[in-house]
């Protein structure tokens, strides 16, 4: 936003537009934008919504129940960013602006095995029918009729994974350090969403206490 009006001042200065009264204002946040997200699916729920998708989805919605990755870093993915021999996934274009590289344990690294087997480095890892990458436009429709086949919560969509696959996460125990690494993110953002979900871990700990 800084840029765009930054831009529309200079087209003001310059003449081009006679009022900069849309955009003079201070930015207001849109209530409840940041708020927590609460769409949880377990992991049967999550098996029914690669059941009801077709066999291209279904591929790229299981790597979303095993990694907690945005779709669209995934979609990106090419074959020449998993290294079969160490087992390491590499995540570059990503919202987090960094590359980083995430070590699979072998249950997981089977499915990318098999995904990158015969392709191209520039090969997308993760491919349509057509052969094509997956975007949002492409995946958007696909992911609905599976929602609704699978008869999901009203509002479930791919990134509905990756919320529950972080939930996951936290609940199990790992560290929010490790969580926000291989998640793309930031440590205070996972402790503002999920941080309530370590009340388990720590009456676990509690217990460990009791003489």
């Amino acid at each position: 936003m800084t840029c765009l009006r930054a831009a529309l001042n200079l087209a003001f200065l310059d003449g081009l537009v006679t009022s900069d009264f849309a955009w003079r204002s201070k930015l207001r946040p849109i209530k409840n934008a940041d708020r927590r997200r609460e769409l949880y699916l377990d992991r049967k729920l999550r098996l029914t919504f690669i059941e009801k998708a077709p066999a291209d989805l279904a591929a790229l919605l299981r790597d979303l129940c095993q990694l907690p990755l945005r779709p669209g870093a995934l979609a990106k993915l090419t074959a020449s960013d998993y290294d079969k021999h160490l087992k390491v996934l590499r995540i570059g274009q990503d919202k987090a602006g960094k590359d980083r590289r995430i070590k699979l344990p072998e249950v997981t690294a089977a499915f990318f095995d098999e995904a990158c087997k015969g392709k191209l480095p520039s090969a997308p890892l993760l491919a349509r029918a057509d052969g094509k990458a997956w975007n949002k436009d492409a995946w958007k429709g696909p992911v609905k009729e599976a929602v609704l086949g699978a008869k999901l919560p009203e509002g479930t969509t791919a990134y509905t994974l990756r919320h529950s696959v972080i939930s996951d996460l936290v609940h199990d125990g790992l560290d929010l350090l490790t969580v926000a690494q291989i998640s793309g993110t930031s440590v205070a953002m996972i402790e503002r969403h999920y941080g309530h979900l370590r009340s388990e871990v720590a009456v676990t700990a509690l217990a460990r206490l009791a003489l």
